[in-house]
């Protein structure tokens, strides 16, 4: 499982030029989901995303996590995380978990992140998303587990 955490002032998600989704200052978190993943896997991914402090507080130190600069997360399914280039020019994906088993654990995640008092606005799982995102910082972390 991986998910790149991105600190941002703005994020919208539109699919076929309607807009699906959209945050002003969060998280944009792109989520990955390999083969073998399961809930104890999100639910540990959830938790930490949930309590990360890199937001600034008073000092101008990274110290304050979402819930408390009430920030959002925008969260973005991205088999392509999974991809293996370790070959050839052109990205292998037998790593990423099937379709339907991926799905099931997005929205998992997407509910457990909001277990933790997050507010989560969802992408389209397997669609073809567009996407403008005004970074802040930039702050891009990536968790793997």
């Amino acid at each position: 499982m991986k998910a790149v955490v991105q600190r941002t002032k703005r994020v919208a998600l539109s699919v076929d030029g309607a807009l699906v989704s959209e945050i002003e200052k969060g998280f944009a978190v792109y989520f990955g989901v390999a083969k073998g993943d399961g809930e104890d896997k999100a639910d540990y991914l959830a938790k930490k995303v949930s309590a990360l402090r890199v937001f600034e507080d008073e000092n101008g130190k990274m110290n304050l996590s979402l819930k408390e600069v009430g920030g959002e997360i925008l969260l973005i399914s991205q088999f392509t995380l999974l991809a293996d280039l370790s070959h050839g020019n052109r990205p292998g994906f037998s790593e990423a978990e099937e379709p339907l088993k991926a799905k099931e654990l997005y929205e998992y995640f997407g509910k457990k992140l909001e277990e933790y008092g997050v507010i989560v606005k969802y992408g389209v799982f397997g669609a073809d998303m567009k996407i403008e995102q005004f970074n802040d910082g930039p702050v891009t972390l990536i968790y793997e587990i």
